[in-house]
């Protein structure tokens, strides 16, 4: 099995767990290993599948200020939470290819291993959640027949995306191409470099 193929199951598997309740204040029961990448992968995708529902929700025009302001607070964490679940992924793809020599010749790839992975992750949501629109029985046949091809179009994604991440991975391998992280380094999270709270 390759990596794609293990990770699109993974993937597949965190969106229906998530859904067997559909509340963004289910507690996650990742069932893998906690110091693998199976658990990694869950994880990732759990965190998808929840702030894909928190944006559902925050644009509900009737949405109470308040609450919306708290829900806003709630994706930013999120979103932090990825970016920092993402840099994890990827330090695992470098100790994994830690022995591996780059050839003379070798280059860089445009992104790193893992924000390709984060890529297929919410492919994988679009996909379920584009498939829910064509089963959906109170829908047009209209509407139905458009989101079919559109799930079309994301399942050809998803095959073309998951290639090109297994032929990434196997040339770091073989040392055609090496990986560099870089630190996302978010300012507006950070007291010292976002102004509106360092002039406070």
């Amino acid at each position: 099995m390759s990596f794609t193929e293990q990770a699109n199951k993974i993937f597949i598997q965190a969106i229906k767990d998530y859904h067997l309740t559909d509340n963004v204040d289910t507690p996650i029961h990742n069932p893998y290993d906690r110091d693998s990448i199976e658990y990694q992968l869950y994880l990732k995708c759990w965190i998808d599948t929840v702030q894909w529902h928190y944006e559902d929700i925050i644009r509900d025009p009737h949405i109470d200020p308040v609450e919306a302001l708290a829900l806003k607070r709630r994706i930013d964490h999120s979103n932090q939470d990825r970016t920092d679940l993402v840099e994890e992924i990827d330090s695992y793809f470098r100790q994994y290819y830690s022995n591996v020599t780059p050839l003379p010749d070798a280059r860089l790839n445009t992104e790193s291993p893992a924000w390709a992975v984060d890529r297929l992750s919410i492919l994988a949501l679009k996909i379920y959640h584009m498939q829910e629109q064509v089963d959906r029985e109170d829908a047009s046949e209209e509407h139905r027949q458009k989101c079919r091809m559109k799930l079309n179009v994301l399942l050809e994604q998803q095959v073309d995306l998951s290639t090109a991440i297994d032929q990434l991975l196997d040339d770091i391998e073989q040392g055609r191409k090496y990986m560099k992280v870089y630190r996302q380094m978010k300012m507006y999270n950070d007291p010292a470099t976002n102004p509106v709270l360092y002039k406070k």
